[in-house]
Formats: C-alpha cells, sequence, structure tokens
C-alpha cells in the first residue's frame, strides 16, 4: 500500500462515523510541517499567519511549541478578538480603516499592549487619531517596507503591490512622523516578500519557467537582503528601540532567516501545507488539511458526482486556484465543469472503485481559506477524530 493509500484509508476509518462534507486536520502532518518551520527558522521565532490557519484551538496549539512567538493577524477586529481570547503579541499584517475597532484600541490598556497596528502612510495615522473617541492608550505602530523587485530602471516591477515605502530614507522619514506623533510608538518593522516566498520555483511539467522563477529569486533575495539591511540602520537610528524586524513567509524561511537585519520569521500556510505548497525545491512538507466531498452520482463508466466542491481561492483566477482531487490518486476535473457549486464531476479509473457515499478527499489550493467553507475541523491522531475544533466561523466570526 503506497504512503497516501495508507492515508485515505486512516482518514476514512477516522471519519467513517461523518458525513461528508468534512474537513479534517492530521496532526500528526500539522506538527511535523511546524517542526520543520522551526528546524528552517535555524533559531528565529516563528510568528504564526492567522490568515493561513484560522482556528483559534491550532493558532493556540502551534504557539505552545517551541520556536513560535507572536500571531500576524489580517484585520484589526480580528486583532482585538485574539487579544481579548489571551493572545499577548499580536502583529496586524495589513493597514485598516476600521474607525470602531481603533476606537476600542486606544481605549483599552491591555488591547493596546498587545495589538501592533500596521502603517506606510502617515494619512494612516491620521486616521487612527480620528478614531480614538478620546481614547488615550499609545499605539503601537509597525512600518512596512515594499519588497518588489525593480527592473531595467524601475520599468518592470515583480512583486505585490503592497507598502509604497522603498527606500531607506523614504522608510526613516516616517519613522520620524510616528516619533513626533503623541500617543504612537514605532515598534517594528516587516516586509513580506511574497514573490519568493508565496511563488512556487518548480511548476510542474514546465522547465523553463521554474529556471525562470529560480533566477528572479535568486537575484529578489540578494537586492532585499542589502536594501533591508539599509532601511533597518535608518530606522534604527530614528528608533533605537525598535523591537522586531519581521519578514518571510513559508516559502522562503531559510533564507530570510539568514539575514541578520531580519529577527523573526511569519509563516502559515506551511501548517497546513496546501496545493500551492507542491511546487517549491526549497522545502517538502506534509499535507495536513483536507476536506471530503461525498459522491452522489456515477453518470457513467469512469466518473462519479460529488456534492459541492467549489471551494476557489484568491488571487488572479485560473486553475491553479481549484481545490485538488487528492484521495484516491488519479481523479480529475471535467474540463467543461471543475468545480462546482452544488455538484461536482470527477473523471479518471478510480471513479469506477467508489460507491454512492463514499468520502473524495481534496486539499484547497491555499491554506486558511478552506476554513471560510466549513465550521468545524476534525482533528485526526492515527486513524482516529479525538478532537473536534471550530473554525473562526464556527465561532461565528468573519473578518473579511
Amino acid at each position: 500500500m503506497t504512503a497516501r493509500a495508507a492515508d485515505r484509508a486512516r482518514y476514512d476509518r477516522a471519519t467513517a462515523h461523518l458525513d461528508a462534507p468534512v474537513a479534517i486536520v492530521d496532526l500528526d502532518a500539522f506538527d511535523a510541517n511546524a517542526a520543520d518551520l522551526v528546524r528552517r527558522a535555524a533559531g528565529k521565532p516563528v510568528r504564526v499567519a492567522s490568515k493561513s490557519v484560522r482556528c483559534r484551538a491550532l493558532l493556540e496549539r502551534v504557539l505552545a511549541r517551541p520556536g513560535f512567538a507572536g500571531v500576524m493577524s489580517f484585520t484589526l477586529a480580528e486583532s482585538l478578538w485574539l487579544a481579548r481570547a489571551g493572545f499577548d503579541d499580536v502583529l496586524l499584517a495589513y493597514p485598516s480603516a476600521d474607525r470602531a475597532a481603533f476606537a476600542e484600541l486606544a481605549a483599552d490598556p491591555k488591547l493596546a499592549a498587545a495589538v501592533t497596528v500596521m502603517a506606510d502612510d502617515p494619512a494612516q495615522l491620521d486616521l487612527i487619531d480620528a478614531s480614538r473617541a478620546g481614547g488615550r492608550e499609545e499605539i503601537r505602530v509597525c512600518l512596512e517596507l515594499d519588497t518588489s523587485l525593480r527592473l531595467l530602471g524601475g520599468r518592470v516591477r515583480i512583486g505585490a503591490l503592497r507598502s509604497p515605502l522603498r527606500s531607506p530614507a523614504q522608510l526613516a522619514e516616517l519613522a520620524r512622523s510616528v516619533a513626533r506623533r503623541p500617543g504612537f510608538r514605532l515598534v517594528g518593522l516587516m516586509a513580506y516578500e511574497g514573490h519568493v516566498a508565496g511563488v512556487g520555483d518548480s511548476p510542474a511539467g514546465r522547465p523553463l519557467r521554474s529556471r525562470a522563477i529560480r533566477l528572479m529569486q535568486a537575484v529578489a533575495r540578494r537586492e532585499l537582503a542589502a536594501r533591508r539591511a539599509e532601511v533597518v540602520r535608518a530606522v534604527r537610528a530614528v528608533a533605537p528601540g525598535l523591537e522586531f524586524v519581521n519578514g518571510g513567509g513559508t516559502g522562503s524561511v531559510r533564507s530570510t532567516a539568514a539575514e541578520d537585519a531580519v529577527t523573526e520569521i511569519a509563516a502559515g500556510s506551511g501548517l497546513y501545507v496546501p496545493r500551492l505548497f507542491d511546487d517549491y525545491t526549497s522545502f517538502t512538507g506534509r499535507p495536513a488539511a483536507l476536506f471530503a466531498q461525498p459522491v452522489v452520482r456515477r453518470p457513467g463508466v469512469g466518473v462519479v458526482t460529488v456534492l459541492g466542491g467549489g471551494y476557489p481561492a484568491s488571487g488572479a483566477a485560473g486553475a491553479d486556484r481549484s481545490p485538488t482531487p487528492y484521495l484516491p490518486p488519479g481523479l480529475r476535473y471535467d474540463a467543461r465543469e471543475g468545480a462546482g457549486e452544488v455538484q461536482t464531476p470527477l473523471l479518471g479509473f478510480p471513479a469506477d472503485d467508489l460507491l454512492i457515499g463514499d468520502k473524495v478527499w481534496f486539499r484547497h489550493a491555499k491554506a486558511g481559506e478552506l476554513c471560510e467553507r466549513f465550521d468545524t475541523l476534525r482533528l485526526v491522531e492515527g486513524d482516529r477524530v479525538t478532537a473536534s475544533v471550530p473554525t473562526y466561523r464556527g465561532e461565528g466570526l468573519t473578518f473579511l
């Protein structure tokens, strides 16, 4: 029996008492992936990206492990909720315009001490001040550096459209702006190199593209390492008490951790290892988060239909954003239908061995977005479900 066949047998036994759709997290794989992230971080703490987990119980589980420290959140409302739940170090990874949440933050000493907000423009600080509603607590601020690679004199840009702050002078100027304003304290610097951490360097069946990506990423790593070091020196000259410099992502943990200027690494997707992380040569993880859909039809030879399953991931639309039929191996979508809202035909020789009511296991393209479709994650150890824990959705929370 192959390893994948053994996994399928385990998951089917573990969930035999549960009707699909059902979502699971294999805790052995989850813990192994966590240990691998710590190993690649080489002694620097890993801050867990909550966007990629979206389950409070699993955030608590990974933060209880040595090598992990702090949460990187994705909305201000989520940040306040986590802080109230006992998470005492929450870095908001994106600027916010949530005036009501800023008023709560500025009025509560516990929240203000636990949450750090993101800024890359003085106008964001103006919005916070206008939202205080009388709250006088000092707001912790992190600045974000644009990591994109610029080529041909800036005419070509590779990387996400995030912060407008690129040069040491620009970051130092905003640092001075924060330092001059009452009610704010600059505590951190963040730089997320998504074009390295979030782009697989070995897409299947595309050797020329793979070589081009690896060349681009090698150039990008060298350029960013030098520029990030200069930016950190410039910002520390303004704010000597800077508490952290955050960088990286699951796909760049080792290379980012090697930079002396970086004090901590951000990662989250590497805990679940969704399908988009199959295309990396720098590490190999174990798929930990899966979902199953039930077979409800057998339209003909070599085809079955499962209920639902159309759970696309965010990003530029394309086939790589669809979930992947994973177990049993060998199933594929009908090109004319793909993954459907209420039904999904699957083609391939394994279809003839599937019966009505059997489960087909899928991997989501990205990590935490799966949790927006399920209110409960079944935690599997061996061939048993040992716990059922709520996702954010299961706790009645939808932050975006």
